[in-house]
């Protein structure tokens, strides 16, 4: 392989891709490589993927899809975190009874 003309097909690829950040679609590969799965990646990585043939840019519904997912789960992962950070306090009848009393009397 010329790597001269490798890394002109490359850069090719890479000022075609108009985002910073591409959404690509894995194929098959001989080494093992899963076909259909979503990835987003930078430009040149994700030029790279395409010269190797171990990718393809993905359709703007693809993208879409696969943006849409990524917010849901960052959404979901928020929501647990702040579900981790919530603090509960356990206080008895009597106790309760006691705080209720001191904020009466102050006001």
């Amino acid at each position: 392989m010329d790597l001269k003309v490798y890394y002109q097909k490359i850069q090719q690829i890479e000022a075609a891709l108009a985002e910073a950040f591409v959404v690509v679609v894995s194929q098959e590969t001989p080494d093992g490589g899963r076909a259909g799965v979503l990835t987003e990646a930078t430009r040149r990585v994700a030029a790279k993927m395409i010269v190797e043939g171990r990718a393809r840019p993905a359709s703007a519904e693809e993208t879409a899809e696969h943006r849409e997912r990524a917010a849901e789960a960052k959404r979901a992962a928020d929501q647990i975190a702040a579900a981790g950070r919530m603090q509960i306090t356990v206080v008895s009848e009597a106790d309760l009874r006691a705080l209720r009393g001191a904020t009466r009397s102050k006001t």
